[in-house]
């Protein structure tokens, strides 16, 4: 049996019906990564709180609370807004703006004077990481800045690794590096970078030369994890952070950007460790 009315395009109370367009996310072939712009989120290894990541005008991300608040509640130094998809370090001439997240963060210190309205959301997200590590659904990281004798003796909390011939400093310890992959299930790739059954690189001691003309350093050697002999394909999956079965599956999208930074020995003179690792599962030595 079949109708006899014709849909008039309205709803029942007279409001114009509009068919939902579905839209479907697609990655840029000429985009420097795969990554999504609706999958730019992740969450804070310190507290637990949603981040979403925007790119900057230079290229470099930031982490900004998800959330937007009233410009007048916020210092002008931490104002921000979102324009295209690219984050700009200033307010936008509204009434709204958004935060960078270590501002609110409850594991860190605060570097600004806060209002009584941030103050008043710090305390919300304090209490909520209190609530997530006493349920046991996160787990606090490791101090960040261990003695310098444990680091050197054991293993660097960022190592700098050597890769396509140039120099990059890494985030997380060699065998924490995850692979930033989307799964079918639109999570992140549990997998590291580093795999058992894939070329490992070699703890070597290096030149610390300076870069762009830069004065001589006073260390002489310093431990790199050197990828260079092993094959391109190879260097090309560390450079774009992947695990060795979504290297081989490039239409598979990024879920969190590549947490490589170029190393600066001078910048980044901190990280520099004159002596090398301890051997472990993973790990090899140039003799």
């Amino acid at each position: 049996m079949c109708s006899l009315t014709t849909s008039s395009g309205r709803r029942w109370d007279g409001a114009p019906s509009t068919p939902w367009r579905l839209l479907s996310l697609r990655v840029a072939a000429d985009s420097p990564n795969r990554l999504l712009r609706t999958a730019q989120r992740q969450r804070c290894r310190d507290c637990g709180h949603r981040i979403d990541w925007y790119t900057r005008a230079h290229g470099q991300p930031v982490g900004l609370h998800p959330q937007e608040l009233d410009a007048a509640a916020v210092p002008v130094s931490c104002r921000w807004h979102v324009d295209s998809g690219i984050a700009h370090a200033a307010g936008d001439g509204t009434r709204w703006c958004r935060i960078p997240h270590p501002v609110l963060c409850p594991a860190h210190e605060p570097t600004e004077q806060w209002t009584s309205q941030l103050a008043e959301l710090r305390r919300g997200l304090a209490v909520r990481t209190r609530r997530l590590l006493d349920t046991g659904a996160l787990t606090p990281p490791p101090p960040s800045d261990p003695p310098a004798a444990e680091v050197s003796v054991c293993r660097p909390a960022r190592p700098v690794l050597q890769i396509l011939y140039g120099r990059y400093l890494a985030a997380r310890p060699i065998d924490d590096i995850q692979c930033v992959a989307q799964t079918r299930r639109r999570h992140r790739c549990h997998y590291r970078v580093l795999a058992p059954d894939a070329p490992a690189g070699i703890w070597t001691l290096m030149p610390a030369t300076a870069t762009r003309g830069q004065l001589a350093l006073p260390a002489a050697d310093m431990a790199v994890y050197d990828l260079t002999h092993i094959p391109y394909a190879e260097q090309l999956r560390w450079r774009t952070q992947r695990c060795p079965a979504h290297a081989a599956a490039p239409q598979a999208a990024d879920l969190a950007l590549a947490e490589w930074e170029v190393f600066d020995p001078l910048l980044h003179h901190w990280h520099i460790h004159s002596r090398l690792p301890a051997t472990s599962p993973g790990r090899r030595k140039r003799p």
